[in-house]
């Protein structure tokens, strides 16, 4: 394989967005937009442009944007994807249309409630997203996110990727196969041509720099049997080789992060957004006592932090139907109703699974209901 320090360039510093404002780090910017995340632990040093706003996303991943408009994002000279919804959270999902489309297409879990998670793990499969994925977890600095961390797209990164763009064969194209876009060997990639022309180490890093060729090698000298023969300032044949070999070791390809590397990434930030949406919602009750001899319909409200919830969807279950019985329940009203049915000493769980307008995740509570 063709090493990443086989032809030098003169690299030139591409200019990127310049944020023109402060993020104020309460949902809003400096200059009144609101401020958006590229996912929830960050994807550092992305370029974003919408209608009105441009910049590089901070180490929190975060941009700014208006409501309704749309993102376009690159990496240097790269664009990545346009026509991305900016909004409060953007994940991989987000960037394909088609796969955006079917977000709302929520499935039935093992208690027989909807939930968009299922749909979510069905998604992150499209090729597109998946490849996006893992060719932006390979260009991250520390070369893993594994303990957590954010993807950290430093500027030395993007200048070189810049100074590779025009010599790559094809341009990179997220949409072809996850075996296409991962190829190696002698039908390299483009976006492994990319890799292999950046280095994650200081520039003055002896893995910086170009490779002794196979020539050079052949025509070092052998080193002497004895160490104490050799002589300082030559660089003996076995000497290069080793070198040759670091060095190519080095080079980073897509196939470092692996599909599962990029799945794990994915569930974990579409967690995270899912326990966020949830941490704003709560039951009137997290438990309710009620005699036996009550036949009387009860209520249960789903409330939200600081506001009124406005729900797209909702419905209700009860985990133990021969105590406690859903009897209704309403998305305008946000509210559940339910009769108990048991005996003294029994007990049930209401499950209420709801939509908040305006997303595709599903928000599930209980409340415990005692028969006394």
């Amino acid at each position: 394989m063709k090493s990443v320090h086989t032809t030098l360039h003169a690299f030139t510093l591409t200019s990127v967005f310049a944020l023109s404002g402060c993020f104020d780090g309460d949902g809003s910017s400096g200059n009144g937009a609101s401020t958006g995340q590229l996912t929830p632990t960050g994807i550092k040093g992305v370029d974003y442009q919408t209608n009105s706003q441009s910049g590089t996303t901070d180490t929190e991943g975060r941009f700014r944007y208006y409501p309704g408009e749309s993102l376009t994002l690159s990496v240097g000279d790269l664009v990545l994807f346009s026509e991305v919804p900016a909004q409060d959270f953007v994940t991989p999902l987000e960037f394909v249309p088609e796969v955006r489309d079917q977000l709302d297409q929520a499935s039935l879990t093992e208690e027989g409630l909807l939930s968009h998670k299922p749909t979510e793990d069905r998604l992150m499969e499209n090729d597109a997203v998946m490849n996006a994925t893992r060719f932006l977890l390979s260009l991250t600095w520390q070369g893993s996110t594994n303990d957590g961390s954010e993807v950290e797209i430093r500027e030395r990164v993007v200048d070189q990727l810049n100074a590779a763009l025009p010599t790559l064969t094809a341009p990179v194209d997220f949409s072809v196969s996850q075996t296409r876009f991962s190829e190696e060997g002698d039908a390299l990639s483009p976006a492994n041509q990319l890799l292999e022309n950046i280095c994650f180490y200081p520039a003055d890093d002896e893995l910086c720099e170009k490779p002794p060729t196979l020539e050079e090698i052949a025509n070092a000298p052998e080193a002497p049997d004895d160490p104490q023969d050799r002589e300082p300032g030559v660089e003996y044949r076995q000497d290069l080789e080793n070198k040759r070999e670091r060095i190519l070791n080095a080079v980073r390809t897509i196939n470092e992060v692996t599909r599962d590397d990029a799945r794990q990434y994915l569930r974990r930030e579409l967690d995270i957004i899912s326990n966020n949406r949830a941490n704003h919602y709560y039951l009137d009750s997290s438990t309710a006592r009620h005699p036996a001899s009550d036949d009387g319909i009860k209520s249960i409200q789903v409330r939200k932090v600081g506001g009124q919830p406005s729900l797209a969807q909702i419905e209700a279950k009860s985990t133990n139907p021969m105590n406690v019985v859903i009897h209704s329940f309403s998305r305008e009203t946000a509210e559940v109703e339910y009769f108990i049915d048991g005996e003294a000493g029994r007990e049930g769980e209401v499950l209420v699974n709801f939509r908040p307008a305006g997303d595709y995740r599903w928000v599930k509570k209980q409340i415990r209901v005692i028969i006394e």
